[in-house]
C-alpha cells in the first residue's frame, strides 16, 4: 500500500439531506457559476482552515490581539494581499469572514464583476478557454485566487476574438 499524499481538498457535509443547506449551497453555485458543489466545499474547507490558525494564533497569544497580529503578520499579510482583509482589518476579523469572502476573490467572479462577461457561467467559459489575462499572462483557471493589485490587470487577451469590441458576446460598456 501506497502512503501518497491526501488528494482531497475539501470536506462534505456531514449529513447528506439537509434541505436549507442545499438550497443555500444551490443558490451560491448559480450567483457565483460553480461547476459543482466541490468547488463550493473546497472554498468552505480553505476558510475553515484560515479560521481553525486565527483561533491557533489567538490562543497561543491568549487573547492578545497585538500578539497574535505579530505572531500571525505573514498570515494576515497574505490574506491582505488576496484582498480577503482590508488593509485596516487584523487576526480577529479572520474569524468573521464568510464563503463569500473567498468566492469573490476568483478569477471567474472577478470577471463577471469587471463587466466582461453577462454571466458568471460565461465569464467562467471565457477564463477556462483562455480569452482572459492577468498581468499580461492567459490564465485558464476559473478558480484562481486573484490579488488585489492585479485586479487591475484583468483583462481579454490581446489575441482573442473577444479583444474586439464590435464582438456579439461582449457586454454593452465594456473595457
Amino acid at each position: 500500500m501506497t502512503t501518497g499524499k491526501n488528494t482531497k481538498f475539501y470536506e462534505t457535509p456531514n449529513h447528506p439531506y439537509q434541505g436549507e443547506r442545499i438550497a443555500e449551497e444551490a443558490d451560491l453555485l448559480g450567483r457565483y457559476g460553480l461547476k459543482n458543489k466541490e468547488e463550493l466545499w473546497r472554498a468552505q474547507s480553505e476558510l475553515r482552515e484560515m479560521r481553525r490558525e486565527a483561533r491557533r494564533l489567538l490562543g497561543d497569544a491568549q487573547g492578545d490581539v497585538e500578539a497574535a497580529a505579530e505572531a500571525g503578520g505573514e498570515f494576515v499579510a497574505r490574506l491582505q494581499r488576496l484582498g480577503i482583509l482590508g488593509g485596516e482589518d487584523d487576526i480577529s476579523d479572520v474569524l468573521s469572514l464568510e464563503v463569500t469572502d473567498l468566492l469573490e476573490r476568483r478569477l471567474q467572479t472577478v470577471v463577471y464583476r469587471k463587466g466582461l462577461a453577462h454571466t458568471p457561467q460565461q465569464a467562467r467559459q471565457f477564463v477556462s478557454h483562455g480569452h482572459v489575462t492577468v498581468d499580461g499572462a492567459r490564465v485558464q483557471t476559473p478558480s484562481k485566487k486573484v490579488e488585489a493589485d492585479e485586479q487591475a490587470s484583468v483583462a481579454f487577451d490581446g489575441t482573442s476574438p473577444l479583444a474586439d469590441d464590435l464582438h456579439p458576446e461582449r457586454a454593452e460598456g465594456q473595457e
